[in-house]
C-alpha cells in the first residue's frame, strides 16, 4: 500500500489516492551542489555519498513495488468481495471500516508508536505485516465459506491499518533521506514511475482475470493476483530495509496536540475547510462503493472491461496531475477547489444517462481529471492554512474526519441501495433502470452539489499574490484547455501566452 496515502481502493469516484505523490511546489534545476551530503545540518550529512544515494534508489525501488501491490491486488478487492457474494451493505463495510480503522492507526503511530520504536522499525513492521496479511486475507474465506464476506472485511482491515500505520515514519524518515533541494525532481520522478507501474499491474490484474474465468477459475485467478501482490509487497519490503536509520531531525517548532490544534490554533478557514471536506467525502463514499456492484453485478461486465473502467481514470489523473499543480501555484488552491467541487457533482450523474461500457469509460477518464484537481486542492489548502510546525497534525487531523465522512457515507449508502426503488413515475412516463443504484448515485450528486453550494463562496483564497482570475483558471482547465485551443485557432486568433509562476 502506498506510503503516502494508505487507502483501500474501494471506490472509483473519490478523492482517494488521486495525487498520493503529487509536489505542491515546483522542481527547481539541480546540481551537484544541491545534494544533501553537501549540507552539513542535513541528517544525512554523515552518511557516504554512496549510502546517500543507496537510500535514495531504494526509495524509488519500494514505490514501485508497493505500486504494482495496488495495481494488481488492492485495486480488486471490491470484485473479490462479489465473487464472496458480498452484500451492497457489505460492500460499504469493505470501504469504510479501513478508512476510518486506518486514521486512527495513524494517530496511534503520531502520538504512541513513535515513542517506542524508530522510524524505520515501524515502517518496516508494517510493510513486512502487509505481505503476509494477504495469505489469511485470501485464505481465511475460503475456509470458512459461510462468514467468508465478513472476514474478507476484517483482513482487509487489518492490512489497511497496518500499511496506515507506517506513514508517519515513512513521511519523516523519506524527507529527511531526500534534502528539500531534491525532493522536487525526486517525488516527481516517483510518482511517475509508481503511475505506470500501477497501471501496467491494474491491466495485468484485469487480464489474468478474464483468462482465468474463461478457464472456469476465477478463484485461482484471484489466487494469484493476491500471492503477486504480497511477492510485490515483500520485495518493497526488503528495498525498505536498505534506507538509512538516520536520526530524527527535530522542528524548531512543537506542534500543537490535536484538539489544541484544532480549537485554539486553527484559523476559522480551516476549521470551515475541515467541515467542506469531510462533508464532501460523505456525500461522494454514499455512491463511491458500489460503482464496483453497479458494473460487475448489474452491468455484468468482464474483469477486462473493469480493468479498462478502473485505469481510465489512473489515465486521467496521470495526463492532468502537473497541469493542476501548475494552475494552483499561478490562481490558488481556493479556486481550484471552486471549480473542481462544482464540477465533482455532475460526475456520479452522468451514470443515469447510459450504460454503454465506452461511454463508461470515458465518463471514468475525466472523473480522473477532475478528481485529481480536487484532490491536490484539498491537500495544498492544508499547507496554506496552518503554520509549518503543525502541518503533520493538520494532516492526520483531516484525515480522521475525512475518514469519519467516509465512514458514515458509505453506511447510509448501503442502507440507501436496499431501499431505493428501480423503477421512477413521473410526468405520466414510468422509467425502468437496471437497477436501484443509478439513483444512489443521483442522491450522492445532489448532496455533493449541497455541500459545493454551502461551504464554497465561503472558502477564502489563504494566498493573494499574483493570482489569476477564476476565468483565467477555467479557460486553463485540463478538461477543456484542448477545445479552446481548438475554437481559438480556428477563429484565427493567435494562441494566447501562458504567464510562468514567479516563484
Amino acid at each position: 500500500m502506498n506510503q503516502a496515502s494508505a487507502t483501500v481502493q474501494a471506490s472509483q469516484d473519490s478523492p482517494h489516492a488521486a495525487v498520493r505523490n503529487a509536489i505542491a511546489s515546483r522542481p527547481e534545476a539541480l546540481g551537484e551542489a544541491d545534494a544533501p551530503d553537501r549540507d552539513h545540518r542535513h541528517p544525512l550529512a554523515s552518511l557516504p555519498k554512496k549510502d546517500q544515494q543507496e537510500s535514495r534508489t531504494s526509495g524509488i525501488r519500494d514505490g514501485l513495488c508497493q505500486a504494482v501491490a495496488q495495481g494488481i491486488g488492492e485495486h480488486y478487492f471490491s470484485a473479490f468481495a462479489l465473487m464472496l457474494k458480498a452484500t451492497p451493505l457489505q460492500i460499504g463495510w469493505l470501504s469504510a471500516l479501513p478508512q476510518l480503522v486506518g486514521a486512527w492507526a495513524q494517530i496511534y503511530a503520531t502520538s504512541r508508536a513513535l515513542s517506542h520504536l524508530s522510524r524505520k522499525k515501524l515502517i518496516l513492521f508494517g510493510s513486512f505485516g502487509q505481505a503476509v496479511a494477504w495469505f489469511p486475507l485470501f485464505l481465511l474465506p475460503l475456509l470458512i465459506a459461510d462468514q467468508a464476506a465478513a472476514l474478507f472485511i476484517i483482513g482487509v482491515v487489518v492490512y489497511a491499518a497496518l500499511g496506515h500505520v507506517t506513514v508517519p515514519a515513512w513521511n519523516s524518515l523519506i524527507t529527511d533521506i531526500v534534502g528539500p533541494n531534491l525532493r522536487g525532481r525526486y517525488f516527481g520522478r516517483r510518482a511517475q514511475l509508481m503511475a505506470v507501474a500501477n497501471f501496467a499491474a491494474l491491466a495485468a490484474g484485469g487480464f489474468l482475470l478474464h483468462v482465468s474465468e474463461r478457464w472456469s477459475s476465477t478463484w485461482g485467478g484471484f489466487a494469484l493476483l493476491f500471492l503477486l501482490a504480497a511477492t510485490a509487497r515483500a520485495l518493497s519490503s526488503f528495498f525498505l530495509g536498505r534506507l538509512a536509520d538516520v536520526p530524527v531531525a527535530h522542528s524548531a517548532i512543537q506542534s500543537a496536540g490535536f484538539i489544541d490544534l484544532l480549537v485554539r490554533r486553527s484559523s476559522p478557514d480551516f476549521r470551515r475547510f475541515l467541515c467542506f471536506s469531510g462533508l464532501m467525502h460523505a456525500a461522494t463514499l454514499l455512491a463511491g462503493p458500489y460503482f464496483v456492484v453497479y458494473l460487475l453485478q448489474d452491468l455484468h461486465l468482464s474483469y477486462v472491461e473493469y480493468g479498462v473502467w478502473l485505469a481510465a481514470q489512473m489515465v486521467g489523473q496521470f495526463v492532468s496531475l502537473k497541469a493542476w499543480g501548475r494552475l494552483g501555484d499561478r490562481c490558488g488552491h481556493a479556486a481550484v477547489l471552486t471549480v473542481t467541487g462544482y464540477l465533482v457533482p455532475v460526475l456520479p450523474m452522468l451514470y443515469l444517462f447510459s450504460n454503454h461500457v465506452t461511454f463508461l469509460i470515458c465518463v471514468n477518464f475525466v472523473a480522473g481529471m477532475v478528481w485529481s484537481g480536487f484532490s491536490l486542492g484539498l491537500q495544498n489548502y492544508i499547507f496554506d492554512a496552518v503554520p509549518a510546525g503543525d502541518k503533520g497534525r493538520a494532516v492526520a487531523l483531516a484525515n480522521t474526519i475525512n475518514a469519519m465522512g467516509w465512514f458514515a457515507g458509505a453506511l447510509v449508502g448501503g442502507w440507501l441501495a436496499g431501499w431505493l426503488p428501480t423503477r421512477l413515475l413521473g410526468f405520466g412516463i414510468e422509467w425502468s433502470l437496471v437497477s436501484n443504484l443509478p439513483l444512489l448515485f443521483l442522491v450522492s450528486g445532489c448532496l455533493r452539489l449541497a455541500v459545493s453550494a454551502l461551504f464554497l463562496p465561503g472558502l477564502r483564497e489563504l494566498r493573494t499574490e499574483g493570482l489569476c482570475s477564476i476565468r483565467r483558471l477555467l479557460a486553463h482547465l485540463p478538461v477543456l484547455q484542448p477545445l479552446h485551443r481548438v475554437v481559438r485557432r480556428s477563429r484565427g486568433k493567435p494562441r494566447a501566452p501562458v504567464r510562468q509562476s514567479s516563484e
